[in-house]
């Protein structure tokens, strides 16, 4: 075979075997939507096949397509010293992955700088350093190096950390102990049952939650974002042939794709996504017409938010908010989301959230 139709080959042959790989990310077990790369074919017929399917499927939660080319590390807030006794934080994620996004609103509404370093979703070398094989997962230094895992065990363990002064960030993270549970699969999976709460004493608690409701209003709709909103993004991005074509075009105009590569990426992605994206409307008993289950979950939030608050915390946004527009903002950009947008009562509350996330950052 000529040289250079050998190579046109072997792209094709890489970027079949990514699209081959994709799959939501809780079609087997808990998180994400996808990421591709095809170096894991050869493991998948070692027994790994399960692991490198569940990878390639984490980027998006659902949203937007193949991260081949997401290998360097990226930095999107300033990595620069903190003075001695402040917390020093990476964050390792798929830029694209719903339970990412809502780590980084809350980072950036707290005015917590951050570095960045973006995983591939197959390989995963970035995270090597950890027998937690998901993202994100943040290392904290505040005195002492630590790893956070999880999206919500993070902003709980750093919100109570910035509240209480009491106790070292090491011992509040020791309060949110993993457990070891066994999905339907069989599979082991390790939750945490305490992951909404903030330990705080009763003083401090007083001082967040004047009431316990507001308390009680905050963790439920926390635990809402991540049973039941995250479920919704990829049946809707991946709804129509056109609109998985649109998720995955935008994934490969941002990565770095061969002319060959990109193609297959594309399409072949675009096509294996969209059938899967029917298998998990069926899994989670949702419309023949998705968009009403997103449209009825949002206008149920601005709902729970009323027309006498600007945010569910009030004046400002509570750690429900941030988790609820973290899910969201994954959309942006496509079809979805402007349908959402122009369907919905949300606009007003995702604008208010935006400005105030974008204050807060600068």
């Amino acid at each position: 075979t000529p040289p250079r139709r050998a190579g046109k080959m072997a792209a094709a042959g890489r970027a079949f075997g990514a699209a081959a790989l994709l799959l939501p990310w809780r079609l087997r077990a808990p998180r994400r939507a996808y990421g591709v790369t095809a170096a894991a074919a050869a493991a998948a017929g070692r027994g790994g096949g399960r692991r490198l399917l569940m990878g390639a499927a984490f980027a998006l939660g659902g949203g937007a397509g193949l991260y081949l080319a997401a290998r360097h590390r990226l930095w999107e807030r300033s990595a620069a010293e903190l003075p001695a006794g402040n917390l020093q934080l990476t964050l390792y994620q798929y830029k694209t992955c719903p339970f990412c996004s809502k780590v980084r609103a809350f980072l950036d509404y707290h005015g917590l700088p951050y570095e960045i370093v973006e995983v591939n979703p197959i390989m995963r070398k970035e995270i090597k350093f950890s027998s937690y094989r998901k993202v994100p997962i943040l290392l904290a230094n505040a005195g002492s190096p630590l790893q956070l895992n999880d999206s919500s065990v993070i902003i709980s363990a750093i919100k109570t950390y910035l509240i209480s002064k009491r106790n070292s960030l090491e011992e509040i993270v020791s309060f949110y102990p993993p457990m070891k549970t066994v999905t339907e699969q069989g599979k082991e999976v390790f939750e945490y049952g305490n992951k909404y709460w903030l330990m705080l004493d009763e003083k401090e608690t007083k001082r967040v939650y004047p009431v316990n409701e507001v308390r009680v209003e905050e963790m439920k709709w926390r635990k809402w974002a991540d049973d039941w909103l995250v479920h919704l993004i990829s049946p809707n991005v991946y709804r129509t042939p056109r609109e998985a074509l649109a998720s995955f075009d935008y994934i490969v105009r941002e990565g770095k794709f061969g002319t060959v590569e990109g193609f297959f990426a594309k399409y072949l992605g675009a096509v294996a996504m969209f059938f899967v994206s029917k298998r998990l409307k069926k899994r989670h008993h949702l419309q023949d017409n998705v968009r009403e289950d997103l449209y009825d979950a949002v206008n149920e939030w601005v709902k729970a938010v009323g027309k006498h608050r600007l945010f569910m915390g009030g004046n400002q946004p509570n750690l429900a908010d941030l988790a609820v527009y973290g899910v969201l903002r994954v959309m942006e950009g496509l079809e979805a989301f402007d349908d959402m947008m122009l369907h919905t009562k949300i606009q007003p509350w995702y604008q208010r959230m935006e400005e105030v996330i974008q204050k807060a950052a600068v």
